[in-house]
């Protein structure tokens, strides 16, 4: 039988300061680093490393557009059937980036977190992740997330699975549940970027992404901006939310 995925309990996720209510919630599908280097002759672990670069730069303009949580889908559980040799090279890559960013998380008051299993990482990069956690859990003015052996859907399975003892049954208890879950306290995410040309979810936050704007991009994600980060903020402020209510100009 296979056994279940380590979780914490409530008291184990360190608090994080309540949100700008006027912040976002942006979450990002990194999608095509792979097909981004093959479309230059190179091997496609180098994508992965250049798309490490990209994640640098948007995470270092995020705070300025008054980004207050950035997810990041950095491994689904689902890339366990690409090649092993892939599979490898995307696991060292979140190792060097967790060694060198560490100390820049600090420095910018950046809370980095892991969600998703971590029963089937290797042991070495299990203890990067804990010490990482660790020594920028004080940071308040960013909390980056990324996404590492993650299923939205095994997650709301076992959260569904642990529910029954809860003995206060509501949506917000749910989430907290699902929280415990894929290690890690989150929020209602607002937009969801997703490069490569792809226009789907595939098994990211689903959960969270209920009422979430969603923006999709023939881009690949090396190839991401700054500028277009900048864009797809500027396209979420421009868009009305009714999250099923009426338009306000409807009601007014």
């Amino acid at each position: 039988m296979t056994p279940l995925p380590m979780v914490l309990t409530a008291r184990d996720i360190p608090p994080l300061s309540q949100p700008d209510p006027g912040g976002l919630h942006v979450a990002i599908i990194s999608d095509g680093n792979g097909r981004w280097a093959t479309s230059q002759g190179l091997p496609r672990c180098v994508g992965h490393r250049a798309g490490a670069a990209a994640a640098h730069r948007v995470i270092a303009a995020a705070s300025r557009l008054n980004v207050h949580t950035l997810t990041f889908f950095a491994l689904s559980s689902a890339n366990w059937q690409r090649p092993a040799g892939e599979v490898r090279a995307i696991l060292n890559v979140l190792h060097e980036y967790l060694l060198v960013e560490t100390s820049r998380c600090i420095e910018e008051q950046i809370r980095l977190s892991i969600i998703g299993r971590r029963d089937r990482l290797p042991g070495t990069l299990r203890e990067v992740i804990a010490d990482c956690e660790a020594a920028t859990a004080a940071g308040r003015r960013l909390h980056l997330r990324l996404a590492i052996d993650y299923s939205s859907r095994e997650s709301i399975y076992l959260a569904a699975c642990r529910f029954y003892k809860v003995t206060q049954l509501s949506t917000d208890a749910f989430s907290n549940v699902l929280a415990e879950v894929h290690w890690g306290c989150s929020t209602e995410v607002d937009l969801v970027i997703r490069t490569g040309g792809e226009q789907r979810l595939s098994d990211f936050l689903l959960w969270e992404s209920a009422f979430a704007e969603l923006i999709f991009l023939s881009k690949r994600w090396p190839d991401f901006t700054v500028a277009d980060f900048e864009a797809c903020i500027q396209e979420f402020r421009g868009r009305e939310r009714t999250r099923g209510a009426l338009p306000q100009q409807a009601t007014g």
